[in-house]
């Protein structure tokens, strides 16, 4: 039966259905194999985990070094964020749609990414702080060299002169990170390292 209708098809069509079906069959044949050769890493719930926690430590630890009173997982204008300042009116989230809700209201909302040293809180702030003297900092450390400023540090850990431009100090981090992540063979502390140095620099590139 099905070879008679076959018979009346014309055989340009014919060949045609064949080869989509062969097509077809190969494609298939080949993503099975780069999945099995490349899968896909899944996100290590954890590393988030312990990130969000030590960022909310090192903020804890600033906040306590400046003196600054503040009520965590606090509720302003409806949004949780995770620390308040209610002397200053100041809201610090991570959630960046609580920060642009927050934006309409009084209270000046800072928005901190989560890869962004604790210590550098300062300079987000709508407000005069004092500076904080500690024995290392992240950024110290990825260089062993605990009397170098955290900006010059971080310039250094990009491979870049302190104050490089901001373009130079984007190329350097993707460079970089090319290196250190994970997916590529990386170390997971150098590639955090790394995070946090871009962050630090991106913050004090020249314009």
């Amino acid at each position: 039966m099905v070879h008679e209708v076959l018979a009346g098809l014309p055989g340009w069509l014919v060949l045609g259905v064949a080869l989509g079906l062969l097509a077809s069959v190969v494609s298939a044949g080949v993503f099975a194999v780069g999945i099995r050769l490349f899968p896909t890493r899944r996100p290590n719930t954890a590393e988030v985990v312990d990130g969000d926690v030590r960022r909310r430590t090192e903020i804890r630890q600033y906040l306590t070094d400046i003196g600054e009173a503040f009520a965590e997982d606090h509720f302003v204008e409806g949004q949780e964020v995770a620390f308040y300042l209610p002397k200053r009116d100041v809201a610090i989230t991570f959630d960046a749609r609580a920060y642009y809700r927050i934006q309409r209201s009084p209270t000046y909302p800072v928005l901190v990414e989560h890869e962004m040293p604790g210590v550098n809180l300062g300079y987000r702030l709508p407000f005069e702080t004092p500076e904080v003297t500690r024995e290392a900092s992240d950024a110290d450390a990825a260089v062993d060299e605990p009397d170098t400023d955290p900006r010059d540090a971080a310039f250094s850990v990009l491979g870049l002169p302190s104050g490089a431009s901001e373009s130079e100090v984007k190329t350097a981090y993707r460079e970089k990170v090319k290196e250190v992540h994970p997916d590529h063979g990386g170390d997971t502390d150098e590639f955090r390292r790394v995070r946090e140095a871009y962050t630090t620099a991106k913050e004090h590139a020249s314009t």
